[in-house]
Formats: C-alpha cells, structure tokens, sequence
C-alpha cells in the first residue's frame, strides 16, 4: 500500500560538518527526528535511507572539474589558490575532510525522496539534509558544496519527464536554484525571501524573471527587513496559489529554510512559528490539487537550532503525516534531553509566546511595500490572465 510519507534520514547525514563553531550545523537533523520520536509521531517503518549520488547525477548540474576539485578537497589534495576558485577553502564554505561523500550523501538523500515520490511508492517525501540550494555549476557559496535541489529537478526532468515547481521559503534566495533553470520553460522556480539589500546572496530581485524560453518562469518576492508573520504570509500564500495555477507542475519541491523566525542570527525578519504551521499546509494542498500528491520536501537554512528548526522542520513531518496533534506542549522529555546541551532556554510549547520582539515600528509601511512588490511580482502572471479571458480564455 502507498504510504503518505517517508522521511529520509541516516546518522551519516551528519557528516556534512565543516567545524564545530560553524552556524552550519547538522545537530539540528538529530534534533528534529528525536523531537518527531519522543511525540510519536514516526516510526523506523517511516525511515528510508539516503544513497550517495553518483558522479554522473552530480554532474547533470555540477562540472566535472568542479567535482573533482571537492574530491581533492576532502582528501588534503586541493591548494588554497585552486580552492579559492571553486569557492571552497572560504570562510563561508570552509574544507573538511571527505567533504565530497558528505555533499553527494545529501545530494542522494533528496533524489532518494525524488525516486519514492516518483514511482509512486509514497505520496511524500522529506530529506531535511537537503536544500542547500546556493551551490552553483562551478563553484561552492553560502554554506552550499552541491546543490541538491537543481540535481534532484534534472534528475525529475530526465528520468521522470517532469514539470517541477520549485517552491523556496528560506530567508536568503534560492539563487542557484534560480540560475540552473533560468532559461527552462519546464522548471518554475519561487523564491520569497529576505531583499537583498541587507542580506547574502544579493539577489533575487522581482525583475530576475528567467531569460530566453524561460523568460517568465522565475518568480521573486522580496520581502523588507522586519517583515512580520500576517505580510510574510500574505506574500506566500497568493504567490504560491497563483503560481501554480498559472504553472500546471507534475511534481512540487519545497525547500524549508526556517530562518525567516525572529530568533534566526543570521536574517532580519520578524516571523515567528505560525509561518512554519502554514508553510507545509499550503504546500500539501496544492501537491494534491496540481500534482496528485507528489510533494518533495528539503531542508536549508535555519541558524537557531534550538528554539527554532526542529520545531518548524517537525511540523512539514505532521503536515504530510496528517497528524494534527501539532499544537500545545512539547514532550518533555525531549526539552529534558537537549537543554543540557543548549546555551538558550528551550520552547515549551508547538507554538510561539506572543510579545516575544518588540512591536515594529515601521509596521504599516513594511506592509504596504511588501503589498507592493507581490503585486509587481505576479503582474505578468495578472496581465496574461486579464487579456487571455478578454480573448475568450486561454489558448
């Protein structure tokens, strides 16, 4: 019988380590699985093991000389000049050892999850040691070795002849993501994120709308710093609706960075865990109105890995699950478990206390232009659709 979900997991997965004060930090993976357990809320069934990715699958995105430089890399081999290069050996996206097999592990946990959702084998599927989904064709940036996620959707497009939606809600944007398909009628990508005016990578602005016959399949929405939970989910709620209906996807892939809370130390919004409630409940409801279930889910960002991340990443789990035991107290034995390790109290409870920032001052103004770009973002999907029901309705 097709399950509803497999969550894709193995201790391996926490090799991916650059260094022990690194923000980058896989603990958070433990963290989670342990969380799901001590609420019984999975079981070993539930497990599916993550392979590594074959050179030939990472080199449907990444150059052969790229992954080659990784592989020299993990084994002591690469000089820092060659490694500066490749963008590796970099404050960001420091060298660790075996740092190939560590990155193809992730790689081939999200087309692990490509290949049950695919073959029918469960409606959903969730790698949460994926989403790295700065990693570009030549060169590593922002944490990111390879990408995942651009993988996994060639991966879709060559074996699967798929239509891919690619749904990203980290704080920082999924720019690689972005460029690997640019020019790809078949591939849509939607990023809503942090502008880039204060924050890494830059980019992703509403005008980066793909170019040749993918002109018009790349989707932005930058929101201002301080945004908060109402105007965040504003913006992805009538971005995702209308871009799937304007899109048509076989298959959807989520990435969940769950760096847009307020407590994350590396961004500059001001959401709390009510966007994490909404974020995976969107996405199963338009999984199954679009692409009858077929819904991939990564991880990502995510730099709070005590208050924040195995809450938010727990709750995509419930969602695919259907387990609406997703409110009130947290298991206490787990709080028991990881307080001795943390360094901040750790939540009681599924959701956030009220009044845990202070109000914004530039409230009514956040919003507004946050209004203001959704509408400038999604103006082409708008126009078409004013002048195709003028026409008649769409050709």
């Amino acid at each position: 019988m097709k399950k509803n979900a497999v969550f894709v997991y193995s201790d391996e997965l926490l090799t991916y380590k650059f260094h022990d004060k690194h923000p980058f930090n896989q603990k958070r993976l433990q963290m989670t699985l342990d969380l799901l357990k001590k609420h019984h809320a999975i079981n070993d069934e539930d497990i599916v093991e993550p392979r590594i990715a074959t050179d030939e699958e990472l080199e449907l995105i990444h150059d052969p000389g790229y992954v080659n430089a990784v592989k020299l890399a993990g084994q002591g081999m690469l000089t820092e000049e060659k490694g500066a290069n490749f963008g590796i050996g970099t404050e960001d996206t420091p060298i660790f050892s075996k740092m190939h097999e560590a990155s193809a592990l992730l790689v081939g946990g999200t087309l692990t999850a490509v290949d049950q959702v695919m073959t029918g084998q469960t409606k959903h599927a969730l790698n949460l040691g994926g989403g790295l989904h700065h990693g570009f064709r030549g060169k590593a940036s922002g944490f990111c070795i390879y990408n995942d996620s651009s993988v996994a959707i060639k991966y879709m497009q060559e074996k699967y002849n798929a239509r891919v939606l690619y749904v990203d809600t980290d704080a920082h944007h999924g720019d690689g993501v972005q460029w690997s398909f640019y020019d790809d009628p078949n591939v849509c990508t939607l990023s809503i994120h942090e502008t880039g005016r204060y924050l890494f990578p830059g980019t992703g602005n509403i005008n980066e709308r793909g170019q040749g016959k993918g002109y018009g399949y790349s989707f932005n929405i930058p929101v201002d710093a301080f945004t908060e939970d109402d105007s965040w989910l504003e913006a992805y709620t009538t971005a995702f609706r209308e871009v799937a209906e304007f899109f048509k996807p076989d298959v959807i892939l989520t990435q969940n960075g769950a760096d847009a809370h307020y407590y994350d130390p590396l961004t500059h919004l001001s959401s709390t865990m009510q966007i994490y409630r909404e974020i995976p409940k969107l996405a199963h409801e338009m999984a199954h109105e679009y692409c009858d279930g077929r819904w991939v889910a990564v991880g990502g960002g995510g730099y709070d890995i005590w208050r924040v991340v195995p809450r938010a990443w727990s709750l995509i789990w419930l969602e695919m699950t259907e387990n609406r035991k997703n409110t009130g107290a947290l298991p206490p034995d787990w709080i028991e478990q990881w307080q001795t390790e943390s360094p901040v109290t750790l939540p009681m409870e599924w959701e956030d206390h009220a009044g845990i920032y202070q109000p914004i001052p530039r409230k009514p103004e956040i919003m507004e232009k946050n209004k203001q770009t959704l509408e400038k973002a999604l103006y082409p999907i708008r126009s078409n659709r004013k002048t195709s029901t003028s026409n008649g309705g769409f050709k």
